[in-house]
């Protein structure tokens, strides 16, 4: 569901595409493991030539979920402070490196020293590696007391009650992924004691018109052609070894990124 192509043919009437054109996609259709795929117009974002291939092939959908994310969910600014799960993850990265960048206090929760050092390069500013530690009661310290704005959890099962117990007043629990399991049902009661928002977004909603679209590639490419955003690219593999991706994966053997490469 993701990919960077060259443009070898366009359909008629269409103006501002053209043979030669290197354009990149994420989402609907699949199909992006093949040498070539028919893709409709309005999908198909211009890459900046400031972005290496291989780098927007590996970056785009969890670039423009980071987008959505801190921009659309909740506009995330100077002085809020963010609780990030799975922060040394592909979109974890991401949100610690922009979240930084737009002058938000970020803390991660990883959970190992390794992932730990990642998570502080990419711009944690606090990493809670939560299998040593309660995340909730750390993130208690670190605020002292206060909470924070905002919760960005991927994880589910495992972080949800403990995410809404770490928000301020008001603050905002963004469920966007559920890599624990999916959590149990809430009560609304559950969100009343501090007034919280609750959403599960889905990237398709925020880039539903070819304008939303736009705004969110070139915002992801911009921040990567102008270094605020650092994309680890760690393993390239032939097209027709695909298979083997996958149960590399699945051995834990991969780490950051993959990009499939076709073979002709």
């Amino acid at each position: 569901m993701e990919a960077v192509g060259v443009v070898t043919a366009v359909g008629p009437g269409l103006t501002d595409r053209k043979v030669g054109d290197i354009v990149a996609y994420a989402g609907n259709p699949m199909g992006s493991y093949a040498e070539e795929q028919i893709l409709p117009a309005s999908v198909a974002v211009p890459v900046a030539p400031a972005v290496d291939y291989k780098i927007a092939a590996s970056v785009l959908l969890k670039g423009m979920t980071a987008y959505v994310l801190l921009h659309r969910c909740f506009k995330v600014e100077a002085g809020h402070t963010v609780l990030v799960h799975a922060a040394a993850g592909g979109v974890g990265s991401l949100l610690c490196q922009w979240a930084k960048a737009l002058g938000a206090t970020v803390i991660g929760t990883v959970s190992t020293e390794e992932k730990a050092s990642q998570a502080a390069e990419d711009g944690c500013h606090h990493v809670i590696i939560y299998t040593k530690v309660d995340f909730v009661a750390k993130v208690n310290e670190i605020t002292s007391g206060k909470g924070v704005n905002v919760v960005y959890d991927s994880v589910g099962r495992d972080t949800f009650q403990g995410s809404l117990a770490c928000l301020m007043s008001r603050g905002y629990m963004v469920s966007f992924g559920q890599s624990s399991g999916g959590p149990d049902p809430v009560p609304l009661s559950d969100l009343a004691p501090k007034s919280l928002f609750l959403t599960r977004p889905s990237l398709m909603h925020y880039t539903a018109t070819r304008e939303e679209l736009l705004q969110a590639a070139g915002e992801v490419f911009a921040n990567i052609a102008s270094g605020v955003l650092r994309v680890r690219v760690n393993h390239t593999y032939p097209l027709s070894d695909a298979s083997r991706v996958h149960a590399d994966l699945e051995a834990r053997k991969t780490s950051g990124s993959i990009v499939l490469i076709p073979d002709s």
